[in-house]
């Protein structure tokens, strides 16, 4: 599987109490071309990203199906409770079954 050419940003909280809700935000570059969009000539070709996908501590946390609806340049926020070090995972995955992933830690303590 090759990778997105797109880098996804985070903004997750290093640290955390034990069971303050945090908040993470997610944002990958991406132009969401429908396809089906023409400027006088031919349409681009579609090239849209299918799902996003996060986990923590390995166990699902967030699924989202992006559709034609979606914007270019998604951007997702969630808050999530944290009741101990949690390891999340971040998966956008394409069409064409291509992925961009990050990572990130949330000590508490």
């Amino acid at each position: 599987m090759s990778d997105l050419p797109s880098r996804p940003r985070l903004r997750v909280p290093s640290r955390a109490r034990a069971g303050e809700v945090i908040e993470i935000r997610m944002l990958i570059d991406h132009p969401m071309e429908t396809g089906i969009r023409t400027g006088g000539g031919a349409a681009p070709p579609r090239n849209m990203l299918d799902r996003l996908t996060v986990t923590m501590n390995g166990a699902p946390l967030f699924e989202a199906e992006l559709k034609n609806g979606t914007s270019p340049n998604p951007y997702h926020v969630i808050f999530v409770r944290v009741d101990r070090t949690s390891d999340f995972a971040f998966a956008w995955t394409d069409e064409a079954g291509r992925s961009a992933r990050a990572t990130a830690r949330v000590a508490v303590g």
